[in-house]
C-alpha cells in the first residue's frame, strides 16, 4: 500500500496536463486497457482536461508525491452516455503511472473520486475493464461494484479483439 503520507490527492488542474496526458499515453501505446490506438498531444487532451470542472458530477482527481510534486495517477468520473436521461450516471477510471502500479494509489484516488461525488446527484457509476485485468477487477469490487456483464470482442487493438467487463455501483 501507498504510503498515505507521502501521497496526496486533489484535484486535477491545467499545469498537470502534460503529466496526464504522458500517463495516459503510455497505456495507449502499450496496453489494451484503453482503445485508443493514437497518442495524444497535451492540446489534443485539453477538452477532456475541461470537461472536468471543480465540482459537479464529472471530476478528475490527481495523486502527487507530497514532496515532489509528481504525478503517480489520477480517476476520473465522466459522462457515461450523452442523451440527458443518462445524466445521473457515471464513468469512472483510474489510471497510474507505470511505476506507481501496487502502491494502494489507486485505492486513494477512488476515496477521494467517491468522497467528491457523495454530495453529487449522481445514482450509479459504471466501470468498463478490458480483460484481462484482476488488478482493475480488485480494485473495483473493493469499492463495492457488482460484475453486470461483459461485451465479449468489442475492440480490436494489436490485431486482436478484447473482452470488456462492465461492473456498477450505486451511489
Amino acid at each position: 500500500m501507498a504510503e498515505r503520507t507521502k501521497v496526496q490527492v486533489r484535484r486535477g488542474i491545467e499545469s498537470d496536463l502534460d503529466a496526464l496526458t504522458a500517463i495516459y499515453n503510455h497505456y495507449v501505446r502499450e496496453t489494451p486497457i484503453t482503445f485508443d490506438t493514437a497518442v495524444f498531444t497535451a492540446e489534443e487532451r485539453r477538452s477532456w482536461l475541461l470537461s472536468h470542472p471543480e465540482d459537479g458530477p464529472h471530476r478528475l482527481m490527481v495523486a502527487t508525491d507530497a514532496n515532489s510534486q509528481a504525478i503517480h495517477g489520477y480517476a476520473t468520473s465522466s459522462t457515461f452516455r450523452v442523451k440527458p436521461a443518462y445524466a445521473t450516471s457515471v464513468e469512472i477510471t483510474v489510471y497510474l503511472a507505470p511505476d506507481a502500479a501496487g502502491r494502494g494509489i489507486g485505492t486513494l484516488l477512488y476515496e477521494a473520486l467517491f468522497a467528491a461525488l457523495a454530495g453529487e446527484d449522481v445514482h450509479r457509476a459504471y466501470a468498463g475493464i478490458t480483460q484481462p485485468n484482476e488488478a482493475s477487477v480488485r480494485l473495483h469490487e473493493r469499492f463495492g461494484f457488482r460484475y453486470v456483464g461483459t461485451y465479449r470482442e468489442v475492440g480490436r487493438k494489436f490485431g486482436r479483439y478484447w473482452d470488456v467487463a462492465w461492473y456498477e455501483k450505486e451511489l
